[in-house]
């Protein structure tokens, strides 16, 4: 990248500042940049760049010193949050925050996971790349159910900015025509396995408002001419995607959005930036800019704008919403509605089940396709509601055979038992949950009274906790999932609930503490991702939603990231703002 691209001091006013440089930050860059505007993007990590820095891309698992096991001391000491996530690993970690120092505090009697990936591209570099648009019924359902406030825009709103999305993404999957799962622009999906495929049978069988499909995921099956003009290259199914991708396979900040705002020569990016708060014009009510620390000598400096996006992540974002305070905001800017903060949402992952498929015998599988099975939730309306919770779930899952890594647990020694190493076992089916979380005020993220981080920032302080609907969910879940797995010939078949071990933000899908609304009285967003305090300030991260529905949130982060930059560009060049 170019030498002037990162920058320290200056006292340029930018035309936009764009807080954070993941999935939302790396797409308002693109998007601003290719209409003209200057562009300053601030991160609070180090630099990765693309390609150079995947230190661990390719490296065998027996080169490491155990195997990617990390050290059970350092993982208590400094790992200890981080190493919940799937895919954290010794060849993997440096994406990954350390918790000894980015400490936070949960209320008494709670818990929450906080995962972080404080560098130039954020978690883009390590997220799970499932990719499903909302539908009409995610947006509707707090209106007709009562539980939050009501969406302030619906599908239509969002449409054609998920298609402008997806085909610059690419995302692999099927057109399946299913109402509560909304068809993509798609490449070829990746190939359902034969006991998957015949599962998907038995399925439809016994259960035909219950569709099985395979994954939808931001991998390039089949890349097309503007995937190649990136510079990104087809997805060879090794699975490794958390470790970095040099062909650009998977989407991420790096190999996609960034290059394309660097392309235009209007982007700067202020990496080692720790945003400390906005700095607030209260005689015109706009943002000004950002005052930031910088990550390793605890300097402060400046950065000016004309507009702010933040797009730091759900709680990144709040926190720097909650302590830009002035006399007149002590309880944080764009907050008049008292609500920034609250109504902390998560997936909840908190169910499982699998058993034992019986046959197959002569088949097995190449690759490490880098994505599995989908049932979409069909309990969608009110109609379809069971009778003891709102709401529903999703399912995800696959039909793998055991190996030799299963075998190496199992009881043996010798000659016999190295021989059984060398031979598949049996193929088994599991499906795990993805439940709503419903819109709740006391589920909360603050700032804590006393303590704060190394730059002087008040430490984050959770007090959140599975409700009573999201538990009777789980449970249901479980029991019907064994039903399934049963009616598609499984043996063996067991299931579990573990809400109690696996707290809020274990999904990594933190939603909902600057929610969008029509009113300003109980919302801090407008239908524009918009402030409805100060025009000039918009949020276009998980922290606008106000439900979370049931499927992976960060293809309708871009929609809604891109969606707010039109608007803005054009309120911009009409000077309303």
């Amino acid at each position: 990248m170019k030498d002037d691209l990162y920058i320290n001091e200056t006292r340029e006013e930018f035309d936009v500042v764009v807080v954070g440089s993941g999935v939302t930050g790396g797409w308002a860059a693109k998007e601003f940049t290719e209409r003209g505007f200057k562009v300053l993007m601030i991160e609070r990590g180090r630099v990765v760049e693309h390609r150079k820095d995947y230190p661990t891309e390719a490296k065998p698992v027996w080169t490491f010193e155990n195997r990617t096991k990390v050290n059970n001391l350092l993982t208590e000491q400094q790992y200890k949050v981080q190493s919940t996530c799937y895919a954290w690993n010794d060849a993997t970690k440096h994406f990954f925050g350390n918790d000894r120092d980015l400490p936070y505090s949960t209320e008494e009697g709670t818990d929450f996971w906080w995962i972080r990936g404080n560098q130039l591209g954020g978690k883009s570099l390590t997220w799970h790349r499932q990719s499903y648009r909302m539908s009409p019924y995610d947006f509707e359902a707090n209106a007709k159910d009562g539980y939050g406030n009501d969406w302030p825009i619906r599908y239509k709103d969002l449409e054609k900015w998920y298609s402008y999305v997806e085909k610059w993404v690419g995302i692999s999957g099927n057109a399946d025509g299913l109402p509560q799962l909304p068809d993509s622009e798609y490449l070829p999906a990746f190939e359902l396995n034969s006991p998957e495929k015949a599962a998907k049978q038995r399925m439809a069988e016994a259960f035909p408002d219950r569709p099985m499909i395979i994954g939808r995921a931001a991998h390039l099956s089949k890349p097309s001419r503007i995937h190649i003009e990136q510079g990104r290259m087809q997805c060879q199914a090794r699975d490794e995607c958390q470790k970095g991708c040099s062909l650009g396979a998977y989407f991420s900040t790096q190999s996609s959005t960034l290059p394309a705002a660097v392309k235009t020569g209007n982007l700067h990016i202020a990496p080692n930036s720790v945003v400390h708060s906005l700095i607030y014009d209260e005689a015109k009510n706009r943002v000004r800019g950002v005052k930031v620390i910088d990550a390793e000598n605890l300097s402060t400096r400046e950065y000016f704008g004309k507009v702010v996006f933040l797009c730091a992540s759900t709680l990144g974002s709040t926190q720097v919403l909650l302590n830009s305070k002035s006399k007149s905001r002590p309880n944080g800017i764009a907050n008049t509605s008292g609500v920034t903060g609250h109504y902390l949402m998560d997936h909840n992952y908190n169910a499982r089940a699998g058993g034992r498929l019986p046959g197959w015998d002569d088949e097995y599988y190449s690759g490490r396709r880098p994505t599995g099975i989908y049932v979409p939730n069909f309990q969608y309306t009110p109609e379809k509601y069971k009778k003891h919770y709102v709401r529903g779930y999703a399912l995800g899952g696959d039909a793998v055979r055991s190996n030799h890594m299963g075998g190496a647990h199992a009881d043996g020694i010798g000659a016999d038992y190295k021989e059984s190493l060398t031979k598949p076992g049996s193929w088994h089916f599991g499906f795990y949950a993805q439940g709503e979380t419903l819109p709740q005020f006391d589920n909360q993220v603050s700032l804590h009274e006393s303590k704060t981080d190394k730059w002087g920032i008040p430490q984050l302080h959770f007090n959140t906790k599975w409700s009573d609907n999201e538990k009777a969910m789980m449970d249901d879940c479980a029991q019907e999932c064994e039903a399934m797995l049963k009616a598609i010939g499984c043996e063996d078949v067991q299931s579990q609930v573990s809400y109690e071990t696996k707290p809020f933000g274990s999904a990594i899908h933190e939603l909902g503490t600057a929610r969008m609304g029509k009113d300003p009285k109980e919302s801090v967003l407008n239908g524009w991702n918009q402030s409805h305090d100060i025009p000039n300030l918009f949020v276009t991260d998980g922290a606008s939603y106000c439900s979370s529905a049931t499927v992976n949130p960060s293809l309708t982060f871009m929609a809604l990231t891109v969606r707010a930059v039109d608007y803005c560009a054009k309120e911009m060049k009409q000077r309303r703002i």
